[in-house]
Parts: structure tokens; sequence; C-alpha cells
């Protein structure tokens, strides 16, 4: 992967800030982190955190941590039951509040993510990107980054990706501040929020394969 220039601020001041921030949002909102667990609980079950497996930095794996959005309901033959039919009322509550991403605060603690930078997204993607779409895990993946405030989640993949290269190229600590501010403004109107399946892009590895063979008729 190309080697970037490091800024003072992406060199040296970033990742403190990160976890300096990290940890005070975890104090502040340790009460709402034991409200929304209690909730979750009640409604969805446990276990109360959602794990999975994500590329970061440099495509190491590591476990990002969610808060649980979705029942655990199969069908006769054991088999989970679409995302549009688990996917609760309390559930898309969380999402479009952005509380189910609370725990992610943990991960940036722990320097698996920072606060700003291109969303993990799945394991199964990773075959399908082209090697200038591979930069954007040259830098520790984000809570939010360029492409969401830009969409958040109903932006389409090449944008996406175009979006988190201009990010990669250009991290600044002014950048980084105006993409938190504009985050929170999103939350706050809960706007560009697109159920997976149904009004957000499909699946990026379907995305590719079906482009790849279209290409090959």
């Amino acid at each position: 992967m190309r080697d970037y220039n490091y800024s003072i601020y992406k060199k040296y001041i970033k990742r403190p800030m990160d976890f300096t921030l990290a940890l005070v949002a975890l104090i502040l909102l340790s009460p709402v982190f034991l409200i929304v667990s209690l909730l979750v609980r009640i409604n969805l079950g446990t276990p109360v955190i959602f794990k999975q497996k994500r590329p970061g930095k440099d495509e190491q794996i590591f476990t990002i941590y969610k808060f649980r959005t979705m029942t655990d309901e199969r069908n006769k033959n054991g088999k989970l039951l679409p995302n549009s039919i688990r996917l609760t009322k309390f559930g898309r509550f969380l999402r479009s509040t952005s509380l189910d991403e609370l725990p992610e605060l943990i991960n940036i603690l722990k320097g698996d993510m920072s606060f700003i930078g291109p969303r993990p997204l799945a394991i199964e993607y990773l075959p399908y990107y082209t090697e200038q779409e591979r930069m954007r895990h040259s830098v520790r993946p984000g809570l939010s980054g360029l492409a969401q405030i830009n969409g958040r989640n109903t932006v389409y993949w090449e944008e996406r990706f175009l979006y988190d290269l201009e990010y990669v190229e250009n991290i600044t600590f002014l950048r980084d501040i105006k993409i938190i501010l504009k985050t929170m403004i999103k939350v706050i109107k809960r706007v560009d929020i697109g159920e997976s399946g149904v009004d957000t892009p499909i699946d990026f590895d379907q995305y590719r394969r079906e482009k790849f063979e279209v290409r090959d008729i």
C-alpha cells in the first residue's frame, strides 16, 4: 500500500485525541450505555452486544462492538429470517439515533478504530476491492467519515469509496472536527438513514459479482 506523507496531526495527535475523547465519552455516556443495555436485554434478549469481525487498518481483522438491533428469529429449517423481519421497531430506533454504535467507543479506546475514518465494512468484501479502493484500509476505520456526512448509508459504493479515498489523502484536524459536527447534525435530524436491503445499495460483494457477470456476457 502507498505510504502517505503523515502530517503532525495524523502521526502524533489524532490517536491520542481519539483515546482521550473516547474515554471521556464513555464516562459521560455511561448512564445512557447502561439504560440502552437494559432496554436491549428486555426487548431483544441476549447477547446485548453484537460482535462481528471487520477489517481495520492495513486489513488487520478486529472485532467490532455494537448494541444488538435484531432478533434471532429463524424459519422451520433453522435459517435466520430476513433482516427486514428480524429488525424490530426498537432496533430501528437504535439505528436511526446511532445509539447502536455506542459500544464502538470501546473499539476506539482499544485502537481498532478512530472517531473519523472510512467505515469498517464486511470481511467478505475484501476480494472485491480494486487496488485503489483498498487504500481506504491504510488508516484506522472510523465511527463516522466523509462518506457518512455525504449521504450516510444511502450513498452508492463507488461514490462512497471516492469519499473514503479523498479523506485518506487529506487528514487534518479541522476536517475531522467538521465531520464530527456534521455527523452530529445528521444524527440529530435522523437523515440519510437507509434500511439494509431496502433503500441502501446491495451488499458490495454481490454488487461486484453482478458487475463482473455483466462484463463477461
